[in-house]
């Protein structure tokens, strides 16, 4: 049986790890080639190989900053040029956490992650919507879907004191990607939003969460998300018939009551 995801194009930011890492890893065993993005070239570059040898769906790398205009460019131009084809397939992935409030929160940090988080996602958004639209044109979008899907968070849908201000980020990511979904779904694409509770991965270290706290915390909620666990849900949204659109989806740990 061929596989839903063997003719689509994906690029997916933030692919080195986590997340981002599992989707990508997750949409090429379902048979899609795919562009992967990340600052960490040689860590991006195990994946991409790892990937390849699985023999199922393509990879490629694409090292950069999401956050950079160029980077978003070069990484939509080279799933066209590599795969044939524009992308119909971009998982808005790259970002980080601030452990803090507005009050304790490291402000040093807030400018790089308001443009990572904020800037970086609707860079990428912007463009990909703009060539998916183009690509459909006046043809009859139900014959191949087109998908935005970001990835934002729990905590862009309640508010947690304890990071508020990488909160922040996530609650403009959420308006920016349903005003987007308002704007593009009537022409044929869709733009999903997806967000995640607490998932075990690097990123509570490298927001600053002080780690026997946070530990107290997911064990008292765990067992927490792993990264497969959101590619999974990521994969069933973007294998539903181009018709169809979940567009809005929490997942967390059953336990988890808070945020």
């Amino acid at each position: 049986m061929m596989s839903p995801m063997r003719h689509r194009v994906a690029v997916v930011t933030g692919a080195s790890a986590g997340i981002g890492e599992a989707v990508a890893r997750e949409l090429a065993r379902l048979g899609a080639s795919v562009v992967l993005n990340a600052r960490r070239e040689e860590q991006l570059a195990r994946v991409v190989g790892e990937i390849n040898e699985a023999k199922d769906g393509e990879a490629i790398a694409c090292p950069g900053d999401a956050a950079d205009a160029g980077v978003v460019t070069e990484m939509l131009d080279r799933a066209r040029d590599h795969f044939g084809s524009e992308a119909d397939l971009v998982v808005v992935n790259a970002g980080r956490g601030l452990a803090g409030s507005v009050l304790d929160s490291d402000t040093d940090q807030w400018e790089e992650m308001v443009r990572t988080n904020l800037l970086g996602a609707a860079r990428l958004m912007r463009e990909a919507a703009g060539r998916m639209v183009v690509g459909i044109g006046d043809g009859d979008w139900r014959e191949r879907a087109h998908d935005i899907v970001v990835i934002g968070s729990n905590v862009g849908r309640h508010i947690s004191p304890f990071s508020s201000m990488y909160g922040s980020t996530k609650f403009a990511v959420h308006s920016i990607a349903e005003a987007l979904r308002r704007e593009i779904g009537p022409r044929g694409v869709r733009v999903t939003l997806v967000e995640p509770g607490i998932v075990h991965s690097e990123f509570q270290r490298v927001a600053g969460y002080d780690p026997e706290k946070f530990g107290e915390f997911m064990e008292k909620v765990g067992p927490v998300l792993e990264p497969a666990d959101v590619a999974r849900a990521v994969a069933f949204v973007v294998s539903q018939p181009a018709a169809v659109h979940v567009n809005d989806l929490v997942i967390r740990p059953t336990r988890q009551d808070y945020p």
